[in-house]
């Protein structure tokens, strides 16, 4: 075996390769990268920033602009001075800003003077929430935006509940962090029976302690390492001031149903590590999980005593508190009905046909 190479830098042929799928703004991104590669500027510093004020460019002061570029939903802006290069990627509101220098010191006082003061907060509306929203862009990878969430309160919603799922939530919506025994948060019941709607409610209750992420591949999620990685471990803005974190995974019949090991291969062992096992230890996260399977239908390690913070079956409403929710009986059928059947009726359409269940004596909240 040969003698290693002195620089890194050697090892590493610098190749650009375009074809017609590539975009110009994919040519700065290559371009910005080639000093770092090169070991002329070794030294990097980024920062993401949601929401940019307008007319912001994150430009330091003395900055040359070297390529610029603008597609439809990306827009990338190259730039050096003294001693560094500083790579602009906006989004519609938001930015990535990543700056490469001759020296530590230098790079991250330059990223500092582009990012000093352009974010731009909203004023929070007493019902808004903010919540986090994870997806794999083909662009930058897993990436993390945030929006503003209309949610009413408990008491505005809770009639939109039949009694079982409404006690059972009563006491979900005043948990604190002192309170938490299990990881796992799962919602199961037939569609439109108001789980995402009762999930947006918890964000606001919880709002004061606990940050709500929604992910939006989680097909993806348990089946890329990294992106699961980058979820669990890379957001430590708010964990590490002792926030907590809630990741609401909708719809995930397949990765938790009886069958789930054969059918989603690691998937399921890697939720419940999440939850439970070495990933989750020291983390201040829980998982949401809604889905519409039966009770009887879910994997028993996902159901198991002790892993979950709650399990609400959400069932529909009986035919007398489906009447008082309405105002009426025309329309309401003697089992009852889901909330989106009664806003349906509330609209005067026809509201499409669910499967009923009528809620057991055992539906409700688990600690």
């Amino acid at each position: 075996m040969g003698a290693m190479s002195a620089n890194p830098q050697d090892a590493l042929p610098i190749r650009l390769n375009v074809d017609d799928s590539d975009s110009p703004s994919d040519v700065i991104d290559a371009l910005f990268l080639g000093r770092f590669a090169t070991g002329e500027q070794p030294y990097s510093f980024s920062s993401s920033i949601d929401r940019v004020k307008p007319g912001a460019t994150m430009l330091p002061s003395g900055a040359k602009v070297l390529r610029s570029a603008r597609d439809d939903d990306r827009s990338a802006t190259l730039a050096e001075g003294d001693g560094w290069t500083l790579l602009v990627s906006r989004w519609n509101r938001g930015a990535d800003v990543t700056v490469t220098a001759v020296s530590s010191d230098l790079a991250e006082k330059t990223l500092k003077e582009a990012t000093d003061g352009v974010a731009d907060e909203p004023e929070p509306q007493p019902e808004n929430v903010t919540m986090g929203f994870w997806y794999v862009s083909p662009r930058r990878g897993p990436h993390r935006t945030t929006r503003q969430i209309a949610a009413g309160t408990w008491e505005e919603v809770r009639a939109n509940y039949t009694a079982p799922v409404a006690d059972a939530m009563d006491r979900l919506m005043k948990v604190t962090p002192d309170d938490i025994a299990g990881r796992l948060l799962l919602l199961h019941g037939p569609p439109g029976t108001g789980k995402t709607s009762a999930l947006r409610t918890l964000a606001r209750s919880w709002r004061d302690w606990c940050q709500v992420d929604c992910v939006l591949d989680p097909e993806r999620l348990f089946n890329d390492v990294g992106y699961l990685m980058d979820i669990a471990i890379g957001e430590d803005e708010g964990t590490s001031k002792g926030r907590w974190r809630l990741l609401l995974l909708e719809d995930c019949d397949e990765l938790i149903r009886g069958e789930a090991r054969h059918t989603a291969g690691q998937a399921l062992s890697r939720l419940l590590n999440l939850t439970d096992g070495l990933l989750g230890q020291g983390r201040n996260v829980l998982v949401g999980v809604t889905t519409n399977e039966d009770l009887e239908r879910l994997h028993p390690a996902v159901v198991r005593p002790g892993r979950c913070l709650a399990r609400i079956e959400v069932g529909p409403l009986t035919r007398e508190e489906s009447v008082a929710w309405l105002g009426t009986e025309k329309g309401v059928n003697r089992e009852g009905a889901t909330l989106a059947e009664l806003y349906a009726l509330r609209r005067g359409t026809t509201p499409a046909s669910v499967p009923s269940q009528t809620p057991g004596p055992d539906a409700g909240l688990y600690l």
